[in-house]
């Protein structure tokens, strides 16, 4: 029997509730381990938001007991946060071959590269950080290398999947090791931590190979036809399907889309990708083609609107354009929340004579109900908490545990932030910190927030007003406007009896402020605002943002 006092603190930052952001901590007294770190896409009304990033305070307040993050693959919501928070926790990082090589690109994008500690490990392999012993156990998703964890600790082993999926004919390296979970499962396991994003979904999920079988029958059909695959850039399992395609039907391939040129490159260099020699030309050589010879494999299947395929759907690509005739293959499917703007792309696609293709062109790479069983029956928890998904999600997974016979009371649905305590005898939710997403505009990481973000979608919504007085210093005598200028809320040109009318009510709002002596800059500029405001509600109602502007001189 564990003889521990201390319990294992497990804090998740991201991952649930959402899909994205994944980033969990363990915590045992003086020692603390990370597992990925993520990012989210932002959501419809984060406007001119990039990246959504973990808020990682937690761990600067306690950067003394880091001892490492430990990554289980390598796509984006699992390392795409790295090149912000290593600037602030720089410690060790372990990883297999490739999501090292891919979290490379990125901090050498950042000019960080030489700075952080990067360790490649292999499945099968066992480090140990501060009090933790992690042991890498060989899993399938749709990229090479996931792996999934088998932390030792000193309260019980926490067996944490990763996003997985039970493939027995992976497009690359051998099949996901469930003799392994059954070993550890047979020591015992106190708790499991699985992937749920597909725990709605009955069966199993389909082999990777199947979207082999799709891309040579489309392939076979579109002979003479231009061929254009959207794609997630780190599907590096995919792109190397649509490279056999290519081989067999003798077409050239060319990569469009910053993260594609950058992942493919990557995943040939380490030996993930096997393309023959000659194969891959620049779009500048596609002239020297006939159209039936060119097969383009691009970002863009999400409808990202800077992404290759968006910008050749808008015309907007510098190199390449959509031609009549095109095979347009989307092989991937919607993003919850990414459903208008991929059929914003879709329909851009068709109107300018593409085909679009978007049904069986894809599985997906997580594990379904009876995939999620298995791992439940192997590994035999004593407690459980669903991971990586929406509330649903994780909801559905819970009652999947219960069909198994796990007591509901073992079963803990957390929240980004909540603080889950866990020994040999209990586990339970005791607390609560801050995990409030940080938001990357261009260059800027953290100074846009909530109320930022509530200025631009009122902006989006009603448009601004900008009020521009000119008043004296010492007398507060209006010496010139009051001048309006709207930008996004009426045109002006249509609306000028509105304008004139809204002047006349800036100048009454003035006009009382100087009669009950009132000079303090800000009240006045109140006055006008508030005035202004009802008078448009009552015209048009419409609540734009005003903005009273104030310029005094010397008069």
């Amino acid at each position: 029997m564990n003889k521990s006092k201390s319990k294992l603190k497990i804090l998740p930052l991201g991952g649930l509730e959402q899909i994205g952001m994944n980033i969990t901590i363990f915590e045992y007294e003086d020692d603390i381990i990370v597992v990925d770190c993520g990012i989210a896409f932002p959501e419809d009304e984060m406007l001119g938001i990039d990246l959504v990033i973990p808020d990682v305070e937690y761990l600067k307040t306690n950067i003394d007991k880091v001892r490492g993050i430990v990554l289980t693959h390598g796509h984006e919501d699992h390392i795409g946060a790295l090149p912000y928070v290593l600037r602030d926790i720089n410690v060790p990082i372990y990883g297999t071959k490739l999501t090292i090589g891919l979290v490379e690109n990125k901090l050498r994008e950042h000019k960080i590269l030489n700075d952080v500690n990067r360790n490649v490990i292999t499945p099968g392999q066992k480090i140990n950080l501060g009090v933790f012993n992690i042991e890498f156990i060989r899993t399938t998703h749709s990229i090479p290398d996931p792996v999934a964890l088998a932390i030792t600790t000193p309260v019980g082993v926490v067996v944490h999947t990763g996003d997985f999926k039970i493939d027995f004919t992976p497009i690359y390296g051998k099949p996901i090791d469930l003799q392994k979970f059954a070993e550890i499962g047979k020591k015992g396991v106190l708790l499991l931590m699985a992937d749920s994003t597909n725990a709605e979904r009955p069966g199993y999920t389909m082999s990777e190979t199947t979207v082999a079988r799709a891309f040579d029958e489309l392939f076979s059909e579109f002979k003479g036809k231009r061929i254009i695959v959207a794609t997630f850039a780190s599907n590096v399992d995919r792109v190397q399907q649509i490279i056999h395609a290519a081989g067999k039907y003798k077409r050239k391939v060319v990569v469009e889309g910053r993260s594609m040129i950058n992942v493919v490159a990557t995943a040939i260099e380490l030996g993930y990708i096997k393309m023959p020699p000659k194969m891959m030309i620049t779009h500048e050589e596609m002239s020297q083609y006939r159209d039936g010879q060119i097969v383009i494999i691009t970002t863009g299947s999400q409808g990202e609107p800077m992404a290759a395929l968006s910008r050749m759907a808008s015309k907007t690509h510098r190199h390449i354009n959509i031609q009549k005739g095109d095979k347009v293959i989307l092989s991937s499917k919607p993003i919850p929340g990414n459903e208008k703007t991929v059929s914003k792309v879709i329909n851009s696609l068709f109107s300018q004579g593409a085909e679009v293709i978007f049904e069986d062109t894809h599985v997906s790479g997580h594990a379904y109900q009876e995939e999620l069983k298995l791992i439940h029956s192997l590994v035999m928890p004593k407690y459980f908490i669903p991971l990586h998904g929406e509330v649903r999600h994780m909801k559905k997974h819970a009652e999947l545990a219960e069909s198994l016979g796990m007591r509901s009371d073992r079963i803990t649905i957390l929240a980004p932030g909540d603080v889950y305590e866990i020994d040999f005898h209990s586990a339970e939710k005791t607390g609560h910190v801050n995990s409030q997403p940080i938001f990357v505009d261009g260059l800027g990481v953290g100074d846009v927030g909530s109320v930022v973000l509530r200025d631009r979608q009122k902006l989006s919504q009603d448009g601004l007003l900008t009020v521009v007085i000119t008043m004296s210093k010492q007398t507060r005598e209006v010496l010139a406007g009051p001048d309006i200028v709207s930008r996004g809320f009426v045109y002006v040109r249509e609306s000028s009896d509105m304008m004139v009318e809204a002047r006349a009510v800036v100048v009454k709002a003035l006009d009382q402020c100087s009669r009950k002596n009132i000079r303090d800059w800000n009240k006045i500029k109140m006055s006008v605002r508030d005035a202004l405001r009802d008078y448009l509600w009552v015209q048009t109602k419409r609540n734009p943002m005003i903005l009273p502007v104030i310029m005094e001189v010397d008069a």
